[in-house]
């Protein structure tokens, strides 16, 4: 997985820093505002992709790998069965708890980030503050993974907690100081990196096999939909309370979470590794 993670940097961090110039530069020669034309570039890129996965992904990885179970008198896990499943398992509902947390930290500080250098006249170096974050999300990724591989799932959930901490913490101190954004958008990024592949393996774990796949994209779509809520709510929070304040209600909630994951490893001991459900 933090392979697969790793696999996204290149695009991510080149991306903001060498497309968003042109595009805009595309979008205003054909008569479009100035930043609309990434929003273009990035549907016609996403289009692409999409195409690609169809046509050429061959065979379907699910498949290759032994997919799931084909008994048609074993009923599919739907939606709500997935989640009444992740309920029954406190380590679960802790890697659940993770990732939603995580993902909706990081959308909100980094949803804001741009809106908050532009007001403070550093618009320019927006692109490369982005790119940073980006680094801190997906190039270190196979180091996470070694890392979690040796020390298990909850201490790679307290490591990413804590630079989620420091990141939020250092970001609503900001201000005019801009220098510390590069630092504090790296470690948002850093702690996302450990609270995806960390909160996904200890979710994996705390389940039956054969119902992985569904409890797996469950959480996915419950860390996604809080990620675009927290994305939309940012803008109206900064508004009212400013950046610094979302800073903060985010550093309160990473601090929640990582009480919750010191707890769970004071409980199952240092590594916490846990064993699959049965």
């Amino acid at each position: 997985m933090s392979r697969i993670v790793f696999a996204s940097t290149f695009g991510a961090v080149l991306g903001p820093i060498a497309m968003i110039g042109p595009a805009e530069a595309a979008g205003q020669a054909l008569g479009f505002q100035k930043y609309t034309g990434p929003w273009l570039f990035s549907a016609v890129f996403f289009a692409c992709a999409g195409v690609n996965i169809a046509l050429r992904l061959r065979p379907d990885p699910l498949i290759a790998s032994g997919g799931t179970v084909h008994d048609e008198r074993v009923p599919r896990l739907r939606l709500v069965a997935a989640v009444r499943l992740i309920r029954q398992f406190p380590t679960a509902r802790l890697a659940l708890l993770a990732m939603i947390v995580t993902q909706a930290t990081m959308v909100a500080v980094m949803a804001m980030t741009s809106v908050h250098l532009k007001l403070h006249g550093h618009e320019g170096i927006s692109q490369v503050v982005v790119s940073t974050h980006i680094a801190g999300m997906f190039a270190l990724a196979p180091l996470v993974g070694r890392y979690l591989d040796r020390e298990g799932p909850l201490a790679s959930l307290r490591l990413g907690s804590a630079a989620l901490i420091a990141g939020s913490s250092m970001a609503a101190l900001s201000g005019d100081l801009v220098f510390l954004l590069f630092p504090s958008l790296w470690l948002i990024g850093l702690g996302w990196s450990f609270g995806l592949i960390g909160g996904s393996n200890l979710l994996i774990q705390s389940v039956p096999p054969s119902e992985r796949v569904a409890v797996q994209g469950a959480a996915d779509l419950m860390m996604s939909s809080c990620g675009g809520l927290a994305g939309f709510s940012s803008g109206f929070i900064h508004r009212a309370v400013g950046f610094h304040m979302l800073a903060n209600l985010a550093t309160v909630s990473v601090m929640a979470l990582f009480l919750a994951v010191h707890g769970a490893m004071r409980t199952d001991g240092r590594r916490a590794v846990v064993e699959p459900a049965t």
